[in-house]
């Protein structure tokens, strides 16, 4: 008798009821998209700020010494601090070697360009093939490293030995172009490099020039060594462990230990970085870290409010249908009161066809969110959005939540008819 009223009712009513679906459809539908984008957002959106540059830097640990204790960047008791060239490929041999997306080593030199002052110089990796100890080759450098640089001409290539990349100001300082011939000597050594492109970088690196290391090595007379190495990394938000640990690993617990060092945190990476580099100290670059974590923490609180507000707007919805169709069947109710119906039942029978309404609106809105979230990790993200199989307890449970909380008001509606006043017209 209980399941034939439902069924009777919800048919008889099909229009307001078909509405409640829709309404519960377009809330879920917009929940399923943003839970899924939340879920999966973190790796996106660390994705999208490796564009931006690096933030890790490795330098020689006595060079880090004289950096902490007197703010020496540069000069003597620094520049002959080195790291070792053949050990860099050991980074992506690490516990957390996928998190490492690029990385390219930095020679700095002090050679005088002829007709011209001692100019400031820098040998890297362009986009140099490197061969890991693995036996697999992967391509890294400053090219992937610095992709918002506005290059005039092109970019330096590592075998092109002759080959040098000027900086804005420094090239209109000397009255350089794409194309001209620049001497550089250091010591005793002297080379010609033809200026194979002029960048725009907005930072202090417009007054300098880029060269392939092999060559600032040969000038130096320091093969096989590099100052220091920048690493871009896909890392997780800081909390109070990692906190602690970037001040002091050996104050963690076991436990707190392992979950420090089994999570991609920037300090956790640079102590794993230093456990594979002889010599070396990584120090995040802690601009760039902390905004990634912020820029982070705000897409997913935005996503998070969105989703709010979406089954707010479907709650009220159903609020207003659901109060409506109690109206409209308050005669048939007050019969059913007077007949000796209990509150409970009559109240049970109205959250039943809701409920059962609800459902098949979140059936039906959960595949339209499915396409949402694709077309969002399309759009914004250029990459397809991991679709995480624990959204679907948690919209089902976010569905029954919203459809009975807008069920609220109608059935405080319903339990305040009296049948005397209702039958009566009243």
């Amino acid at each position: 008798m209980f399941w034939r009223m439902i069924r009777k009712s919800v048919f008889r009513q099909k229009g307001k009821m078909l509405m409640v679906a829709f309404t519960i459809a377009l809330g879920t539908s917009l929940a399923v998209a943003m839970l899924n984008v939340m879920l999966d957002v973190g790796d996106k959106v660390n994705q999208e700020l490796k564009t931006y540059g690096a933030n890790i830097n490795v330098i020689p640990r006595g060079a880090s010494l004289l950096d902490d204790l007197y703010g020496i960047r540069e000069g003597a008791g620094v520049q002959d601090k080195y790291l070792n060239e053949s050990e860099l490929t050991n980074i992506k041999t690490m516990f957390w070697a996928f998190n490492i997306v690029d990385f390219a080593p930095y020679l700095m030199i002090r050679p005088e360009a002829e007709g011209m002052a001692e100019v400031k110089a820098v040998g890297t990796w362009f986009d140099k093939t490197v061969e890991l100890p693995t036996g697999e080759t992967i391509q890294t450098g400053m090219r992937n490293l610095k992709t918002w640089w506005d290059v005039s001409g092109d970019w330096a290539r590592d075998d092109e030995i002759n080959a040098i990349m000027a900086g804005s100001e420094a090239a209109s300082r000397y009255h350089l172009s794409a194309g001209d011939t620049l001497t550089l000597r250091l010591g005793d050594k002297r080379r010609d490099f033809t200026v194979k492109g002029v960048f725009h970088s907005g930072s202090a690196e417009d007054g300098e020039f880029y060269l392939p290391l092999e060559t600032a090595q040969e000038l130096a007379g320091s093969s096989g060594l590099v100052h220091r190495v920048e690493v871009s990394a896909l890392t997780t938000p800081d909390n109070e462990l990692s906190r602690r640990a970037a001040q002091d690993p050996q104050t963690l617990s076991i436990k707190e230990w392992e979950t420090w060092y089994c999570t991609a945190y920037v300090s956790a990476i640079c102590y794993q970085i230093d456990e594979v580099i002889s010599g070396a100290v990584s120090k995040p670059i802690r601009q760039v870290a902390e905004s990634e974590g912020a820029i982070l923490e705000k897409t997913r609180l935005l996503m998070l409010l969105i989703t709010i507000l979406s089954l707010a707007g479907s709650a009220l919805g159903i609020s207003n249908l659901v109060t409506s169709a109690v109206m409209e069947r308050s005669a048939e109710i007050g019969l059913l009161k007077a007949v000796g119906a209990m509150d409970g039942p009559v109240s049970l029978l109205v959250l039943a066809e809701i409920t059962l309404t609800g459902i098949a609106g979140g059936a039906a809105g959960y595949f339209p969110g499915i396409a949402f979230a694709r077309l969002i990790g399309a759009t914004v993200f250029s990459t397809a959005i991991n679709i995480k199989p624990q959204v679907i307890p948690l919209a089902a449970a976010l569905v029954l939540l919203v459809t009975l909380a807008g069920s609220v008001p109608a059935i405080r509606l319903l339990l305040r008819l009296q049948p005397a006043e209702v039958l009566h017209g009243r």
